[in-house]
């Protein structure tokens, strides 16, 4: 039986659903070329199956209360240079889809707790492609896995809507993959975390993320400090598994990321990809050492994922069968446990 959705607006199983970011990159190539996509601008609270009508895919929404008029403008813009396909691709120059942004009135909604002692959420790219058998959204599953988890152990913490957008590099030349950008991921996040203090009146925060990106972090961090919140802390839930991620070099959608989204739910993961066309799925992936030397060159990267039979993975799929995906998730765990223990005491 599947699990509850890890937020509103993630599917049970992948490749379901109207939230586009619960479907993989292969499926969802597919599926745009006919299919509508819509960007919804809302207010906090607003029910995700008022969200679900708007169209049969569905991005993850922005927030009336965390945007002004330029920032708005400024996010749109950004957001329509990414995707579905990034500018400089032939995806971008060939997509003839239909895309468009859906702004509902901005609306006052009663919150689903007031101040609660934590109030937890994710900063991660919801939007970014994790090859052919994960979703979009692989980051912010993790990162909902661990709240969920620690919400319900923990008297006071409260799972708050996540941010789904980030800054990111590596999924752009794959298409299906949003950037917002270090400088606008501050703005966002500052003004969201001053909306949703306004709105559910934390004590304290507790904001994670699992995407890897340095220049994503320290731009959360950023937005963090510039805003009106309570105390609160940051974590990378990955930084205890650093070790294994950079000793096995495989840090996006390859063996550590499936092992653990499978361990989340096995309805997560593509099973016409996983695992009986492994060996496939292992010669279209790209070795972590030449995604860090293409990052600088974008247009380079382009090229070479378009010259070659890459399929997003970057990374090591084969890692799969040395890892205990119920000792890594452990691992994240415990250092959230401590970090909530602090913010309690």
């Amino acid at each position: 039986m599947p699990l509850p959705p890890l937020t509103p607006f993630l599917p049970t199983v992948i490749n379901t659903g109207p939230w586009l970011a619960g479907y993989s990159l292969n499926e969802l190539k597919k599926r745009i070329r006919t299919e509508r996509i819509v960007l919804p601008i809302c207010s906090l609270g607003t029910p995700a199956e008022e969200l679900a009508d708007l169209a049969p895919l569905v991005l993850p929404p922005l927030y009336h209360e965390a945007l002004d008029a330029d920032l708005k403008l400024a996010v749109q813009s950004q957001i329509r240079r990414c995707f579905p396909f990034c500018a400089g691709t032939r995806g971008h120059a060939d997509f003839c889809g239909s895309f468009e942004c859906v702004e509902l009135p901005a609306r006052r909604r009663a919150p689903p707790v007031w101040g609660p002692k934590i109030l937890a959420f994710s900063i991660d790219t919801a939007v970014e492609q994790h090859g052919p058998h994960l979703p979009l959204a692989t980051d912010t599953m993790q990162s909902y896995a661990i709240l969920h988890q620690l919400a319900a152990e923990t008297d006071g913490l409260v799972v708050g809507p996540p941010v789904d957008y980030g800054h990111l590099t590596w999924g752009l030349p794959f298409g299906l993959s949003i950037d917002l950008t270090p400088p606008l991921v501050t703005r966002y996040v500052r003004r969201f975390i001053d909306a949703v203090v306004e709105w559910m009146s934390p004590r304290s925060l507790y904001i994670v993320d699992v995407h890897g990106s340095p220049a994503h972090r320290l731009a959360v961090q950023e937005g963090m400090r510039g805003s009106r919140g309570p105390r609160g802390v940051f974590r990378w839930l990955y930084e205890p598994l650093a070790d294994v991620t950079s000793a096995c070099g495989d840090q996006h959608a390859g063996g550590v990321e499936t092992a653990l989204v499978e361990h989340i739910s096995r309805d997560l993961v593509d099973d016409r990809w996983w695992p009986g066309r492994r060996a496939e799925l292992a010669a279209g992936q790209m070795t972590m050492a030449e995604a860090i030397e293409l990052s600088g060159d974008q247009r380079r990267f382009i090229a070479e994922v378009e010259g070659h039979a890459y399929n997003g993975i970057i990374g090591r799929i084969d890692n799969y069968g040395a890892l205990n995906a119920s000792e890594l998730m452990n691992r994240m765990r415990a250092v959230a446990r401590e970090d909530v223990n602090g913010l309690l005491s």
